[in-house]
């Protein structure tokens, strides 16, 4: 009887650690057990040793929990025919009432709390028990492959699983809850992963507000619209917008216009052109191939849409840059208690994610609130007019080259925005 008690525990703390192995390896931070590995870190170095057998080490784990809990469970049945000597019915019950409210007490549900707990660590201390059971239950691992094998190609899978943008997204919120990451660095890492859902007609300056000069005008005229505008670089087209022939630097042309040059042609460089659907990691890629900070955007008919800065993308990664001569502008400015003045520029996807609106912009054939505001009234709204939409009012207030410029947005006393949310959170 005494020797049945002391195999039982024996097995209940076998099942025990390899409930906490389970645990631990499903938890484990691969990522920062390599940063320890690489730090020097020995113990850390032979835990990765699983992350190469993670397969074969799972099916040592529940090959072990599963003999040592049946082989606990035959054993209670004899200390407890000695312990009451009943009938092998009523032992029967006995036996398999106490060894559940144990085997899943101590050896399952407590381990693996503690194995979650501190995943790293348990992995690190344990790792060559761990690797001694994996050649113990060898033979087993080796069947247990060939019958992996088999089911897989009955039930073969289509195509191979990997990580979405989604998924990603929702691992920096968990790092950004759990203190891993600040709000600026949680941030710039969703940018950094929908970089490549963007295209080049979502972040474009429309046609209409694209400065530029025709080529021959007055080495005078030119230094004028560099003086109001402040720009860098300015497209130069031929006789009309849509003929855009190339781009010309305001640094060649002070040194030119110094030196008492008549005429910009010399300085003119060639002009990248991109289509309004091409991804801007691609343009990004090509401006920093051709050496260039803007393009022209063409549609399909070789008309100029706008034009793409360097600048214009690398906002997308980083947010607004704003140097000493930019008009600082708030997209969405809170004048009230649930109403908001709203620039028209305003994409449809950062409207949505402010106001809480759970649609896809992509549904709509507009990209920016003007064009949603035009989209919805079938016109170009004049200066008053309003329109609802969902649980919003939306106000034009000022409008200019036939575009709406500022909308004034009044929230439905049942919603919150997303940024109204945000600060309650914060307070």
């Amino acid at each position: 009887m005494a020797l049945c008690a002391v195999l039982i525990a024996i097995c209940v703390i076998l099942s025990a650690f390899f409930s906490a192995s389970e645990s631990a390896l499903a938890s484990i931070n691969h990522v920062r057990l390599k940063n320890m590995a690489g730090e020097g870190d020995k113990r850390a170095r032979r835990a990765l040793w699983f992350e190469e057998h993670i397969d074969s080490m799972v099916t040592t784990i529940l090959i072990g929990n599963t003999l040592v809990n049946v082989a606990a469970a035959t054993i209670s049945v004899f200390f407890w025919l000695e312990a009451v000597k009943l009938n092998w019915g009523v032992t029967g019950v006995i036996s398999a009432a106490a060894m559940f409210s144990i085997v899943i007490l101590l050896g399952e549900v407590a381990p693996k709390l503690l194995g979650k707990k501190r995943p790293e660590k348990f992995a690190m201390i344990f790792a060559p028990v761990l690797r001694f059971f994996y050649y113990i239950f060898y033979p087993l691992n080796m069947l247990m492959k060939l019958i992996k094998k088999a089911v897989d190609k009955l039930f073969k899978e289509k195509q191979e699983q990997v990580i979405t943008d989604d998924e990603l997204i929702n691992i920096v919120d968990e790092a950004q809850t759990e203190g891993g990451l600040d709000e600026y660095e949680s941030k710039l890492i969703r940018s950094a992963i929908e970089f490549d859902d963007l295209t080049v007609v979502d972040i474009l300056t429309p046609r209409v507000e694209v400065e530029a000069v025709e080529q021959g005008t007055p080495m005078e005229e030119v230094l004028g619209v560099y003086r109001e505008t402040g720009y860098t670089r300015l497209p130069v087209y031929k006789e009309t917008i849509d003929n855009v022939v190339g781009v010309i630097n305001e640094k060649d042309f002070l040194n030119i216009y110094l030196d008492g040059a008549s005429s910009f042609d010399p300085i003119i460089t060639p002009v990248v052109c991109a289509t309004p659907r091409m991804k801007i990691s691609v343009l990004l890629r090509r401006l920093q191939k051709e050496k260039s900070h803007l393009a022209v955007v063409v549609d399909e008919f070789g008309g100029t849409m706008g034009v793409v800065t360097m600048e214009d993308i690398i906002e997308e990664l980083v947010g607004e840059i704003w140097d000493e001569h930019d008009e600082v502008v708030e997209n969405f400015a809170k004048l009230e208690e649930g109403k908001y003045e709203v620039q028209g520029e305003v994409t449809l996807t950062d409207f949505f994610q402010f106001f809480g609106i759970k649609k896809d912009a992509a549904e709509y054939d507009s990209v920016t609130l003007s064009g949603l505001i035009a989209q919805l009234a079938g016109k170009v709204p004049g200066v008053g007019e309003e329109i609802k939409f969902e649980n919003l009012t939306l106000k034009v207030l000022s409008v200019e080259y036939y575009k709406v410029t500022a909308v004034e947005v009044t929230v439905g006393a049942s919603q919150q925005t997303e940024g109204e949310k945000a600060r309650s959170k914060e307070d």
